[in-house]
């Protein structure tokens, strides 16, 4: 009898404990099905912007602006004509007739020689060659009466001819001691005194022509297409901050540098009033075609990805992400070549958290619907204030989102739970 009741005892045990475990799992299941809910929950988060509140951007149109094509490199400015003066026969310097840093005419003399020694030699050459007529003079003579033979006929004219070459080397000597300018220039500064001996082709001193200057540069060969003597340019310096100095192309180098894959240019550039000086560092924008009317947005409106580039384009209130094709970029400026047209309306801040198809509201509604005018060189001459327009003709313009009160740069009103 108490082995029966003991057997039923375990086996209620053994029954209570397999309910017991099979109550505790299912309670334990309950919690670990529920995160497959919850995770559909952010799902319907992330969808709620493209029904919800709009999100608050500034945008602007697409304007036409004139923006010629051009290409910039930096350079060096060079003299016109530039020499040093050296003599081509040696002596003592006897005079000298300049100032250092003066302008002297095309034909000044600048350096005397002592021309003593040289005088003496033509004195000296032309005595040789009156001789040399007399003898050659009597030689026709017994010639013609045939005292002499053509031989010593010969010779004595020969005598006069070297006689005559003499004088005219004696007086080329002479005319050597006295260095002229051979143009128009700026002396710079002498490193010789009066009085010093020099010998043939030692420095005197140096004759730069600095009206107009040339201006040379290199720009990569992938250009070379565009290039042709007669194009425009312009130079500034860092030496004269806000001068611009106007020049032209005269020469492209036939030869590409193979060590930089390079092509150089010379322009020349006037300079009247000769604020430019050779050596200075320059740095020049070459203008390769005309200008031309070009579709530009800022540089702030174009979202890269990869290896293109896209924009958000606001339509009826909505944004649409509109793939681009770029060409230059000038003063915060970037040419669309494709994708956009004139009047399109782009977001140009607050795109970072945009979606195909979501609703935006234009926070400088007034601003970006005005037309901006610009000068010829691109850079903005006026613009129209912030919105302060009607309230009534705001929404119209952008397909009846009226504008917020808040900042651009606003935080995006969080979707409804």
């Amino acid at each position: 009898m108490t082995r029966t009741v003991l057997a039923v005892a375990a086996t209620v045990a053994v029954i209570v404990a397999a309910g017991g475990g099979y109550w505790f799992g299912t309670r334990q299941a309950a919690p670990s099905a529920a995160p497959p809910a919850a995770s559909t929950a952010p799902a319907k988060a992330q969808a709620a912007p493209l029904n919800g509140p709009p999100m608050t951007v500034e945008a602007t149109k697409v304007m036409l602006q004139a923006l010629p094509q051009t290409i910039t490199a930096v350079g060096s400015l060079r003299s016109d004509e530039s020499i040093t003066v050296r003599p081509e026969v040696a002596g003592r310097i006897s005079v000298i007739g300049f100032q250092e840093g003066q302008r002297v005419a095309k034909g000044a003399t600048l350096v005397r020689l002592d021309p003593a020694i040289n005088q003496a030699e033509v004195q000296q050459a032309r005595a040789n060659l009156k001789l040399a007529q007399s003898k050659y003079a009597r030689a026709v003579d017994l010639a013609t009466r045939n005292f002499i033979s053509g031989q010593a006929k010969d010779e004595a004219e020969n005598n006069l001819r070297v006689a005559e070459a003499a004088v005219a080397l004696a007086d080329a000597r002479l005319a050597k001691t006295e260095i002229k300018a051979p143009f128009a220039g700026i002396i710079g500064l002498r490193v010789v005194s009066v009085g010093d001996y020099v010998k043939e082709g030692a420095d005197v001193v140096n004759l730069e022509s600095i009206d107009p200057l040339k201006v040379d540069f290199r720009v990569p060969e992938i250009y070379l297409a565009q290039l042709a003597v007669g194009q425009t340019l312009t130079v500034t310096l860092d030496a004269l901050p806000g001068k611009a100095f106007e020049g032209k192309v005269y020469a492209v180098t036939p030869l590409i540098d193979a060590a930089g894959r390079s092509v150089v240019i010379r322009a020349v550039v006037r300079n009247g009033d000769t604020p430019l000086r050779p050596g200075m560092f320059a740095r020049v924008r070459l203008i390769t075609r005309d200008e031309k009317q070009a579709l530009v947005v800022p540089e702030q409106a174009i979202v890269p990805q990869g290896d293109e580039q896209y924009v958000f384009r606001v339509v009826d209130g909505k944004v649409a992400r509109v793939k681009v094709d770029i060409g230059q970029r000038r003063d915060a400026k970037v040419e669309i070549l494709k994708g956009l047209g004139p009047g399109d309306v782009v977001v140009s801040a607050g795109q970072l958290k945009l979606r195909e198809g979501m609703p935006v509201t234009i926070a400088n509604a007034g601003a970006a619907a005005a037309v901006e005018v610009f000068a010829p060189t691109g850079r903005p001459e006026a613009r129209t204030s912030p919105p302060g327009g009607s309230a009534a003709a705001q929404p119209q313009a952008w397909g009846g989102q009226k504008p917020p009160r808040k900042a651009a740069n606003a935080a995006s009103p969080a979707p409804k739970s």
